[in-house]
Formats: C-alpha cells, structure tokens, sequence
C-alpha cells in the first residue's frame, strides 16, 4: 500500500511538474487549446461582448483540442492523419464531433466526406509551427485537412489558418499577413467585426468562419484579446477562438500563465504529454 502511494504521489509529481515547465516553454499549440476550452462554455450562447469570464465551471476541451493534439502526435511520430484522427476520435468520445466526422471514424474505408465544416481549420495549427518552410507548411495543411475534408473550400479553410500560424510565427506584420491571406486564398477580410457581430450567426463552415477568426486575431493587442474577440461574435465560440488562439500564440509569443494554467488542468495527462514534446523537439529542436 506505501508502494503504491509513493508511486501515485510521483506519477502526481510528474504530472504537476510537466504542467509547471509548461507555463515557461509553450506558446504554441496551447494558444488554440486554450481558446477551444474558453470558448466551450459559450458554444450556444449567443454572446455578443468581450466581457465576460475567460474560465467558468463547464469549461472543457472539445473536440478541437483533442483533434488538434492528434495532429501534433502525427507531427511529431510521423503517423497517418486518417489513423490517428480515428483513434483519438473513438478514445475521447463525445466532444462535440459533427455526426459526419463520428460517422467516418467508424468506418473502414476512411473515405473523406466532402466537407467544408470548420473542422479541418480547427485543428491544423501545429503545421504553422512545425515547419520553416511556407510551401511545406501549406502542403502538409492540405494532407491533414483532405482525409476527411476534400470539399475546396474545407482544404482552403486549413491552409489559411496554418499559413496565418506561420507567417505570425516567422514575425511578420499584420498588414503582411492581411495581404497575403487575402491574395492567396481570396478571403474577404477587409471587414470590422464591430460591423457585423450584430447579425453574425452560429456557423460551422470554412467559409464563415476561417475570415472570421483572422480578423478577431488582426484586431487584437494581445493574445487575451484575441479569444475575447473571437467569442464576442456570438458564434461558433470554441471553434472560432482555437483557430483564432493559434494565430495570436504565434504572433504574440506569450499567453498568460493563468490562461495556460486554467487550460493545462483542463487536460488528460497524454495530451500535457505531447504539448510538451511537440515543444521541445519539433518547435525548440531539442
């Protein structure tokens, strides 16, 4: 019975630990986990301010973290976008899945279904911060986006977000990133947010909400404001703030603590795990 409190006392130790080293070394793929479990409380809420709680008592991740930590897995063990995407799918159950990606993780042929949902651009974040090389990251984006999402428009969606991701992380300028988003995959992002959060509504397309997120990111001051902008918009709240997060984690370089601790106890112990490795050796090239 000592053996085993002494054992579960370490595992805690372990745990803890990984979770203190993470306030020091991620501003990465944490920038859309956080913004995923941020926005979960206000999914359906219809929100229309950026004033209000960052993290209440239903705040959870959903299946935007847990797709976006699949991704991250896949980059850093060189596994299959398909296989992976389905084996965390049927690990973590009930997340908030549409029926077509449940359905799909439950079949053999893994075919993809032609979809333009938000749910390739949610969870491609870590391309943007994987790789030095723009051809590279915009290549990857449409590999892990097309196993489910092979509509045009589904695979556009993630190669913005993931283009976004890095231009912000290699350091260049909002107009720079405005400009190129806008030439190269022809998203009109010339809008205010303040002209049209009043009609804005809940949507789960690409094309509703990939412009959407990089606008609440080119508005922003800092990485806070960002997801509070994002969820202002009173729609597709944790979906909207994890493509969002991405973005402002790689242009900012720094969440705060309290955000990153407040998301990391959120978190089962696998995912602390890859978030951590993802950043020493495929970002930090340790």
């Amino acid at each position: 019975m000592q053996s085993l409190f002494i054992k579960l006392n370490y595992l805690s130790y372990n745990i803890n630990q990984k979770k203190s080293q993470m306030k020091i070394k991620t501003n990465t793929i944490i920038g859309a986990i956080a913004g995923d479990i941020i926005g979960s409380a206000y999914e359906f809420d219809k929100i229309k301010s950026t004033s209000f709680k960052l993290f209440t008592p239903t705040s959870d991740f959903t299946d935007d973290t847990v797709l976006t930590v699949a991704t991250a897995d896949c980059i850093l063990h060189k596994k299959k976008f398909d296989k992976t995407l389905v084996e965390y799918g049927k690990k973590y159950p009930d997340r908030g899945y549409s029926d077509r990606f449940q359905n799909w993780i439950h079949t053999q042929s893994l075919i993809p279904y032609n979809s333009f949902g938000n749910g390739s651009a949610m969870r491609i974040s870590p391309i943007g911060f994987a790789y030095n090389n723009l051809e590279k990251v915009i290549k990857v984006a449409k590999q892990a986006a097309e196993v489910t999402h092979d509509h045009p428009e589904g695979i556009k969606g993630a190669q913005a977000i993931a283009t976004a991701v890095f231009l912000a992380n290699i350091g260049k300028s909002k107009q720079d990133i405005r400009n190129f988003i806008k030439n190269t995959f022809v998203y009109d992002i010339e809008f205010t947010l303040d002209s049209i959060r009043d009609c804005y509504e809940h949507n789960e397309t690409c094309q509703q909400t990939v412009p959407q997120a990089i606008v609440a990111f080119l508005e922003s001051t800092d990485y806070e404001s960002a997801i509070r902008l994002a969820i202002s918009l009173g729609g597709d709240g944790g979906t909207l703030a994890s493509m969002t997060g991405g973005i402002a984690a790689a242009y900012y370089k720094e969440i705060p603590s309290h955000i990153i601790d407040n998301a990391m106890s959120k978190l089962p112990e696998e995912f602390v795990d890859i978030i951590y490795k993802f950043e020493k050796k495929i970002v930090n090239g340790e």
